[in-house]
C-alpha cells in the first residue's frame, strides 16, 4: 500500500499525516470513551479500531455510537496482532497506536508526526505517560528520559532500546518493512521484539516528553495472566535474538526476579513449550544493536515499572 501525500501541518485542525489504530477486547464502555476521546483532537486522525472478537457487545455499539470510525471486528481474538490488521487500513505515513484505556494529548500525535517528518530515519516516537486519574507521572518516564541507549546525534531526544505500543507513533513503512507484531507472542510484552527488529533494520526510537498519552489502567482485565504472557514473551525474546552469554544472563535476571508462585511456573512452563520454534527461529541481534540491549540491563534490573508482579 502507497502513502497517500500528507497535508502540511499548519499548528491547529486536521493533521492528515497521522492515524490511529486502536484494539480492544471486551470494554466496550472504555472503548466507547476511548473513541469519542479520539474524535475531539484537533488533529482529526483517520482511526481504525480492532475489535478483538468481543463478546459484550463492544462491535455493535461502536458501529452505533462511532460510525465515523473505521471498525474491523474480528472473530477472534488477535491480539496484538489487530494492529497489524489495522495498519493495513491506513494510507497515512505515520500511526499512533492506542488502547482502549490511553488517549492522546490534543497536539501530541502533530509532535510526534512533526520529529517523524523532520527525522527519516526515525521508525518511532514513544511519549510520556501521565496515569488518571490526577495526571500523576508514570514511573517508567525517569526511564525513558534517562535512556542509557546510545543513539546519532541527529535524535531529537533520548534513544530507546524498545517501546511502549499504547503510548508510540511509528512510521507505517518501518512497522511493514520488518513484520508488524509477531502472530507467536500475541499479546503481553510484544514490543520488545519489534524495537529490537526495527534497529537491526536501520530505523531508529526516540522519547519525546511533550508526546503526552494518558493511561486510565482498565480494571477489567486478568492481571495474572498478563504477567504470565509478558514473562513468557520476555524470555522467547530473549532466546530469539539475545547472544548466548547475554541470553543466560537475562534469563537468569528475568526468572530470578519474578515471583515464585504459579503464574512465574506456568510462564516458564509456556516458555518452554515454545522453545523448539524459539531455537528454529533464533537469530542474534547485530553487535550494534545488541549494544543497545546491553545497556539496558542495569536499568532493568533494578526497574519498579518492569517487574513480574500482578
Amino acid at each position: 500500500m502507497t502513502e497517500t501525500a500528507p497535508t502540511p501541518a499548519t499548528g491547529a485542525g486536521p493533521d492528515e499525516r497521522v492515524a490511529v489504530v486502536m484494539i480492544t477486547y471486551n470494554r466496550r464502555d472504555e472503548a466507547l470513551l476511548a473513541l469519542a476521546r479520539l474524535h475531539e483532537l484537533p488533529e482529526r486522525p483517520h482511526v481504525v479500531v480492532v475489535d478483538n472478537g468481543s463478546q459484550d457487545g463492544t462491535a455493535e455499539a461502536i458501529r452505533e455510537q462511532h460510525p465515523w470510525a473505521e471498525l474491523v471486528a474480528s472473530p477472534v481474538n488477535l491480539g496484538a496482532v489487530g494492529r497489524n490488521v489495522a495498519m493495513e487500513r491506513v494510507r497515512t505515513p505515520y500511526v499512533a497506536f492506542c488502547d482502549d484505556d490511553t488517549w492522546w494529548e490534543p497536539g501530541s500525535l502533530r509532535r510526534a508526526a512533526d520529529a517523524l517528518e523532520a527525522h527519516p530515519r526515525l521508525g518511532v516516537v514513544t511519549g510520556r505517560i501521565l496515569v488518571e486519574p490526577g495526571a500523576r507521572e508514570d514511573a517508567i518516564n525517569a526511564e525513558l528520559l534517562h535512556s542509557p541507549v546510545q543513539g546519532p546525534a541527529w535524535l531529537p531526544g533520548p534513544a530507546l532500546g524498545s517501546f511502549l505500543a499504547g503510548a508510540s507513533v511509528v512510521r507505517r513503512t518501518a512497522f511493514q518493512e520488518v513484520g508488524g507484531f509477531s502472530e507467536r507472542l500475541w499479546l503481553g510484552g510484544e514490543e520488545e521484539l519489534l524495537a529490537a527488529d526495527l534497529a537491526t533494520a536501520g530505523w531508529e526510537l526516540v522519547h519525546l516528553p511533550d508526546v503526552v498519552v494518558h493511561h486510565q489502567a482498565s480494571t477489567v482485565r486478568d492481571p495474572h495472566l498478563r504477567r504470565r504472557h509478558g514473562l513468557r514473551n520476555t524470555l522467547w525474546f530473549i532466546w530469539l535474538r539475545r547472544p548466548l552469554r547475554a541470553a543466560l544472563r537475562r534469563t537468569r535476571d528475568v526468572v530470578g526476579g519474578a515471583p515464585r508462585d504459579r503464574v512465574t511456573a506456568l510462564a516458564l512452563l509456556d516458555a518452554l513449550r515454545g522453545a523448539p520454534w524459539v531455537l528454529r527461529e533464533r537469530r542474534p541481534l547485530p553487535e550494534r544493536v545488541e549494544r543497545r540491549f546491553l545497556a539496558l540491563e542495569d536499568s532493568q534490573r533494578s526497574s519498579a515499572a518492569r517487574r513480574y508482579v500482578s
